[in-house]
């Protein structure tokens, strides 16, 4: 089993200013240490580290952990895809072969930075160096995000966080899942199971909160292009790695074998190359 979507950080508060004084517990250094223990008690054997820090030394530092740990088998970095310098960055970091994409914090971008004409001109240069782009979005961008795959049909996307639906709220369930359904239609989009513990209630969330948008993601992007990512660390604000891991488990615990090992590992590797 991989994990498609972890992070490390050593803890500053000015670079580290989204980590609020409600989300105490992540104001802490977060290592590959402290995170292959709970690998080896899930039974997970690798894991996919991805940017939480807009700058080249986040991709640096990454790649430096990598580099020190085997199970780190991917990097998803941070590059600025609206440079005019892109091209020669792209050159430098894809000699490392630990680089298999890019992701840029959208969900706190303005409306339109997905479709704005330097951004769409950096995506279109991913794909000669084989890399996948993850989309961060909260789940109002959602047009968007349809939008920009739309334009790119031979680019490997990644939703992340199954584009934040209000979990805890219950609202707007309508507009997400034709959102979901449309994006889905997108053969080259995959969908991490990601990050829903933090869109419930943090303290009071169940498994049944969840089951309505498993269903949705389940029913539209299917088993061959879904993956289980943890979110550690910031999962910790509302559950274990172990619970995180067994929510997934659960729901899949009625599908086969092969659909099982699909969303645990089978896509994963298809999708990020590893």
């Amino acid at each position: 089993m991989i994990d498609s979507h972890v992070h490390f950080w050593n803890y500053h508060p000015v670079k580290d200013a989204w980590i609020t004084d409600d989300m105490k517990i992540l104001q802490a250094d977060f290592t590959p240490d402290e995170l292959e223990i709970e690998l080896l008690k899930n039974d997970i054997a690798g894991c996919v580290a991805v940017q939480a820090d807009q700058s080249e030394q986040e991709t640096e530092f990454l790649l430096a952990l990598a580099q020190k740990y085997n199970f780190i088998k991917g990097i998803v970095g941070w590059i600025d895809l609206q440079s005019e310098h892109l091209p020669e960055r792209l050159e430098v970091f894809s000699a490392n072969k630990k680089i298999k994409g890019w992701r840029h914090i959208a969900q706190a971008e303005p409306q339109g930075f997905l479709s704005a004409a330097s951004f769409l001109r950096g995506i279109a240069q991913l794909s000669q160096f084989n890399h996948t782009y993850d989309i961060l979005i909260h789940r109002s961008q959602l047009e968007e995000a349809i939008s920009l795959v739309e334009k790119f049909p031979e680019q490997r996307f990644v939703l992340d966080h199954m584009a934040k639906p209000d979990i805890k709220g219950n609202s707007g369930r309508i507009e997400w899942q034709r959102g979901i359904e449309t994006l889905a239609t997108h053969q080259n989009v995959y969908c991490k199971i990601s990050g829903m513990v933090t869109e419930a209630n943090w303290t009071n969330w169940k498994y049944d909160d969840l089951k309505y948008y498993l269903d949705v993601v389940f029913e539209h992007f299917s088993t061959d292009r879904i993956m289980f990512g943890s979110d550690w660390p910031v999962c910790k604000l509302a559950a274990t790695y172990t619970e995180t891991k067994q929510i997934v488990a659960q729901y899949v615990n009625q599908l086969t074998d092969l659909q099982r090992k699909a969303v645990f590992e089978l896509n994963v590797k298809e999708c990020y190359q590893l």
